[in-house]
């Protein structure tokens, strides 16, 4: 079956055929480094490392490349260090760190690059000296404009005007934009690629200003110079959440095809929202819930299982008791996998059923299906045939969908932080003390230690092989 994925461009479900099969490139649109991310913030790189996983397995992991920035030059970052009295860069380092934290306990692979904008000033510049060459883009009062009507008069390529990947009239986006007109602005539409700034602020001497001085870039122009610079003018696929279409996806074709006279990339996906209570998840609202106090309540495999079991296009509501259900199922899927040892991903073929799935536009529900399939064999057959194909399968599914990570024995031994310790030795020697109880024929303090073994949260589980344990819930 072919790769088909939904393009944001066209509004259409397309086969994905890549520019260079031994090249194959991706760019997804990293965090803005100010504070922890929430799990509406996490949807997008669960998502996408799955796509990551898919392209790696079709194409070899050696010829696909994905680059997911660190923005870490911006107003929100200058505001929050403000606010905290800290330095800027001391935020920068201390939340690029908590974020590649979260993400690696959500299971998501490290992407191919990871550029920092403050990294690549000198290609925003080179961006930007061009479209001012280029009649696209004008200087204004120390700041530099893309001007959109430019853009509108002289397309770079045929039909690719401004607003064609929002499918929206230029006066529909500024007016649905909020867009700060500044007085030196030429039309209400135009945006900011570099502006100056105060000592206070970060900034890298420019051509720009009377006299020429320091300054920062504008946020759009960022991805574009990073996207560019390691992954080339055109690349395959890029993608985000819903809501950078617009301004910054669109924003970013504007300025990359105008600079480049090429298309940017031919792929534009995006995953919908995460809600609560059927509101969007964000900081402004005030209804988010960070990863990092997720993690303390639950693993980071059920915090990815949940993202997963709705399909990405579609908006997810987030709820603790569906947490609690990923938990609950991905325990199903850890007994199913204690019941063979030794079995190893490269064990077990992906079943063509989760592949074809997966191909249709990352379905990663109906992966799932077929994941929960495989756990309900592996735990009622009793062929050992059987049994090692579907434990295989079991683990090889999981491997694509970047869940079960784990062994049986620690994914059963983790609890939450808040959590009473348990005394792993004490338990060891009880279940000891039970074993030689059974042996005696003394079932009736056989069941006292079992019981007095579930009144402190653990789960005793008799099996050929011996008895294991597990904590409860």
């Amino acid at each position: 079956m072919t790769l088909r994925l939904h393009n944001t461009l066209t509004r259409q479900k397309e086969a994905f055929v890549p520019l260079d099969p031994a090249n194959v490139r991706m760019y997804v649109c990293g965090p803005t480094v100010y504070d922890r991310i929430h799990i509406g913030n996490a949807r997008p790189f669960v998502v996408f490392d799955v796509l990551f996983r898919l392209l790696r397995r079709q194409y070899g992991a050696e010829h696909v490349k994905y680059a997911r920035n660190i923005t870490d030059i911006d107003d929100k970052i200058n505001n929050r260090a403000k606010e905290r009295g800290i330095d800027i860069a001391a935020l920068t380092v201390d939340t690029t760190r908590t974020f590649h934290e979260d993400v690696a306990a959500l299971g998501c692979l490290p992407p191919t690059f990871e550029p920092r904008a403050t990294g690549t000033i000198a290609e925003m510049q080179e961006m930007i000296a061009a479209l001012i060459a280029k009649g696209y883009a004008y200087e204004a009062q120390g700041h530099v404009l893309f001007h959109v009507p430019a853009m509108m008069e002289r397309p770079p390529l045929p039909k690719h005007v401004y607003g064609l990947l929002s499918k929206k009239n230029r006066d529909d986006l500024v007016a649905g934009a909020r867009i700060d007109v500044a007085p030196y602005k030429r039309d209400p539409a135009d945006f900011v690629l570099w502006k100056p700034s105060t000592p206070d602020l970060p900034g890298w001497e420019s051509p720009w200003g009377t006299p020429p001085g320091r300054g920062r870039p504008g946020w759009h122009i960022e991805c574009s110079a990073m996207s560019r610079k390691h992954l080339g003018e055109t690349f395959d696929i890029h993608a985000g959440g819903l809501d950078l279409i617009f301004p910054h996806h669109e924003n970013e074709i504007a300025q990359s095809e105008c600079c480049n006279g090429k298309p940017m990339a031919r792929y534009w996906m995006h995953n919908g929202f995460i809600e609560r209570g059927g509101e969007k998840m964000a900081k402004s609202v005030g209804n988010i819930d960070r990863v990092r106090d997720l993690l303390d309540e639950f693993p980071g495999e059920a915090l990815r299982l949940m993202l997963l079991k709705t399909h990405y296009r579609s908006p997810l509501e987030f709820t603790k008791e569906g947490l609690k259900e990923a938990k609950a199922q991905l325990d199903h899927y850890y007994r199913a996998l204690a019941r063979v040892p030794g079995v190893q991903p490269s064990d077990g073929a992906v079943p063509i059923s989760a592949i074809g799935h997966l191909e249709d536009d990352l379905n990663t529900p109906a992966a799932i299906t077929s994941l929960h399939h495989s756990a309900g064999l592996a735990l009622q057959e009793n062929n050992p045939e059987i049994l090692q194909g579907a434990k295989g399968s079991l683990v090889a599914i999981g491997g694509l969908l970047g869940l079960l990570n784990s062994s049986p024995d620690a994914w059963f031994r983790w609890s939450p932080k808040t959590a009473a310790s348990i005394d792993e030795a004490k338990i060891t020697s009880l279940i000891d003390a039970r074993l030689a109880a059974r042996k005696a024929k003394n079932f009736k303090e056989a069941d006292r230690i079992r019981d007095e073994l579930a009144r402190q949260g653990v789960i005793l589980e008799d099996g050929p092989k011996g008895t294991t344990w597990r904590r409860a819930g």
